[in-house]
């Protein structure tokens, strides 16, 4: 899959970041609900994530979902692996997931 640049790209976003949520708009300035409501996930934990706005790149915003065959953003990456959309992370949030899914990847959050 890393044969063209665009998921090389995406790789090295993955790579270099714990944790990396590709979303619509900025973590200060969520541009959509869904990615809104991942962010305040997250932001509510107190983890440290990179996002990346898929709305001032349109190869990323298409190509990260051939990337991940997942077809929504946003999509939340922990230590390189895909964990998933909005309604997986907001479950898993409310359900504590979230936080075992961090502890087991040695991720630091304050909550």
């Amino acid at each position: 899959m890393n044969d063209n640049p665009l998921s090389a790209r995406i790789q090295q976003e993955i790579d270099e970041n714990p944790v990396v949520l590709f979303m619509k708009g900025t973590p200060m300035f969520p541009q959509c609900g869904f990615s809104a409501s991942v962010t305040q996930a997250l932001t509510h934990l107190g983890v440290k994530f990179k996002g990346v706005d898929v709305l001032m790149e349109p190869d990323i915003r298409e190509g990260i979902k051939q990337f991940s065959d997942w077809p929504t953003i946003p999509q939340l990456y922990v230590k390189g692996q895909f964990v998933g959309g909005c309604d997986i992370v907001r479950e898993m949030y409310e359900s504590g997931e979230l936080k075992q899914l961090f502890d087991s990847n040695g991720i630091e959050y304050a909550a």
